[in-house]
């Protein structure tokens, strides 16, 4: 039995309507879906950068300087760095460098020692992290604090050690 032309067009109707309902669905759980690989990426750069800060701490330890590129902390044996990590909240993948000493007035940082590395990323973060929100603004470094403060002066001014990262919540910390 061949369908009539009417029930043929109910079914294109309905089939029309289940994935116009469907797109809806879709639509209302993208913006979770973003938020939970936007806070995935965030964990794996504190991870990524952590881990490259305590490279380059190494690296000046045994060396006696800090490197001009992740390449020489990638040459050292036995490594140090398991691979050289790419920053996860760029399409590039690129770090920028935080060195130990100011760039010029042409803001060239070739050819100065690396003690850290940052994200190029401007987005703002679901992680607290260094008690900063902007991923841009966090910085892994090799020497834990750029200013000379110490962990224990840090501590007696109520500051956080270099590297505690905390989730934005709306309950209070307990002490």
């Amino acid at each position: 039995m061949i369908p009539s032309r009417t029930q043929r067009g109910f079914t294109m109707a309905l089939a029309l309507a289940v994935a116009v309902v469907m797109g809806l669905m879709l639509m209302k759980v993208a913006p979770d879906i973003r938020a939970e690989v936007q806070r995935e990426n965030e964990s794996e750069l504190i991870f990524r950068g952590e881990a490259i800060a305590g490279a380059l701490k190494v690296y000046s330890t045994k060396m006696g300087r800090y490197p001009m590129n992740l390449e020489e902390v990638m040459k050292l044996r036995p490594r140090i760095l398991r691979q050289a990590y790419k920053d996860p909240m760029t399409t590039s993948g690129e770090w920028e460098f935080i060195t130990q000493v100011q760039a010029g007035a042409s803001g060239n940082k070739e050819g100065l020692p690396i003690v850290g590395v940052r994200s190029r990323s401007t987005l703002n973060s679901i992680h607290i992290y260094q008690n900063k929100t902007l991923v841009r603004d966090w910085q892994f470094t090799g020497e834990q604090n750029l200013l000379g403060v110490t962990d224990e002066a840090s501590r007696l001014r109520g500051l956080p050690k270099a590297g505690n990262a905390a989730i934005k919540t709306d309950l209070p910390v307990q002490q």
